[in-house]
């Protein structure tokens, strides 16, 4: 298969505000790196061939962006031209997403068409339920379709969407699994079967990420290679084109190599954060011991001091508690302390 690459000349154009964020993003939207995602969690693809859904079934280039939700907020990135990642509501704000593309099915051997959306999470708990944005960004490409793929009441040109979250640092119990979730027809009085074209419109897919050599499915292993910040790039292209039978061009090496000595960087600098707030961290406990202590040795030599004097015990308390702004419990502690 030889797929031609741009990304890494992206990469490069963007600059600094690319970042690893951005070479991930843009390796996902490889067509053949795509197709993998789609032969194993697509059910529409599951008896069709790798190379034959990148390059019969994947429409056009896929669109990569940033993604974001926010109201008034426009499209930051454009890079590639083609259909738009981004879906404007007047009163729902913008979303722009990750990567956005269109593919038609081999169905009956007819092409039903599907909007697909990938997203690269890095985190797992964003504050919300990743999977209830994932079924929000469904409902978001099924509404935008109104105008372009349906006009008035022609509700059956709606196509079906697929919201597909790649995450790279899963809670323990999700590590290396894919999970859809998906509309179904259940029957709560009777018995009917309608077509399930009519209502199979939308499903949510969240591909957790985890230990390479516990990966078991293709797809997982593969994408736990690409995104491995241990293996290095070298080792990378070679199990990509040894197991998955992905020519690696001189662009796409390219991409897997920049992506490597980002995340090296991105690693690094995680470090680097770890060890100042480490040593932050030690410094003010360190100076919180440091104070205690100078407060016992304060409070133990005026209690030696007051009770060589012959200071009543009543006295010495009173004196310290005011003195060290102490609860008398606390201060009787000192006191036993002493004796």
């Amino acid at each position: 298969m030889n797929i031609d690459t741009t990304i890494a000349k992206n990469i490069y154009a963007a600059g600094e505000n690319a970042g690893y964020d951005a070479a991930c993003k843009r390796l996902l939207s490889e067509k053949i790196i795509l197709a993998w995602i789609m032969k194993n969690c697509l059910e529409e693809y599951r008896d069709s061939d790798v190379d034959e859904i990148a390059e019969k079934y994947i429409e056009g280039m896929p669109q990569v962006g940033e993604a974001a939700v926010a109201p008034d907020e426009s499209n930051r990135i454009s890079m590639i031209q083609g259909a738009g990642n981004e879906a404007a509501s007047m009163t729902e704000g913008t979303v722009t997403y990750d990567i956005r593309f269109l593919a038609i099915t081999p169905v009956s051997g007819e092409g039903i068409r599907l909007i697909i959306n990938v997203e690269a999470q890095n985190d797992f708990y964003p504050g919300y339920p990743l999977i209830k944005r994932g079924i929000y960004y469904c409902g978001r490409m099924i509404s935008a379709q109104y105008g372009t793929e349906f006009t008035n009441a022609h509700y059956e040109d709606i196509k079906k969407v697929y919201s597909i979250w790649i995450c790279m640092n899963p809670p323990k119990n999700r590590e290396n699994s894919i999970t859809r979730y998906y509309i179904a027809e259940e029957n709560l009085v009777g018995s009917v079967k309608e077509q399930k074209e009519n209502y199979d419109l939308m499903a949510a897919v969240m591909i957790c990420l985890g230990e390479e050599e516990h990966s078991g499915t293709d797809v997982l292993k593969l994408l736990n290679v690409l995104f491995s910040t241990e293996t290095v790039a070298k080792d990378k292209c070679r199990i990509l084109e040894e197991d998955f039978h992905i020519k690696m061009t001189q662009t796409l090496e390219s991409e897997v190599s920049l992506m490597c000595n980002l995340s090296k960087g991105v690693e690094e600098k995680g470090l680097q954060k770890g060890l100042q707030k480490g040593l932050q961290k030690g410094l003010q406990r360190g100076l919180q011991e440091g104070l205690q202590k100078g407060l016992d040795k304060g409070i133990t030599a005026m209690v030696l001091t007051l009770k060589e004097l012959q200071i009543s015990s009543d006295i010495i308390l009173k004196q310290i508690c005011e003195k060290f702004d102490l609860t008398e419990e606390a201060a009787r502690n000192y006191m036993k302390e002493v004796n």
